[in-house]
């Protein structure tokens, strides 16, 4: 799909919906952009009128959390990684543990992914 790029703001309402939402009626961050993000497949309304991320906003979210991760280890190897992300970043070597078993080093995998996530202006 074209112009899929999200905003901040449009990130932020799918974390919002992620962690569920807790009463009647939702965020204003939430309201201005479900339209959008229903449209592009990243929410969903079930029969019952509840508003749920899917999997493709979830994967979206991941992938958000890992590129935000490596860029905190390449700033500071000290940087606290969430689990799943460390595991993923890991695993495809794109970040390594540091041998005092303190934080992370980026490989020159990660490196390069940084370099072409900042050429697609992510």
């Amino acid at each position: 799909m074209k112009n899929e790029k999200l905003t901040t703001d449009e990130y932020d309402a799918l974390e919002q919906v992620a962690r569920g939402i807790k009463t009647e009626r939702v965020s204003a961050c939430v309201a201005r952009n479900t339209k959008r993000l229903s449209g592009l497949k990243l929410l969903s309304f079930s029969k019952d009128g509840r508003l749920s991320i899917t999997d493709k906003a979830q994967q979206l979210l991941f992938v958000r959390r890992c590129i935000n991760g490596l860029r905190a280890i390449a700033n500071d190897p000290l940087s606290k990684l969430d689990t799943d992300v460390a595991y993923f970043l890991g695993k495809k070597a794109h970040i390594v543990a540091r041998p005092s078993g303190e934080g992370y080093d980026i490989s020159d995998k990660g490196r390069e992914s940084l370099v072409d996530i900042a050429n697609l202006g992510m």
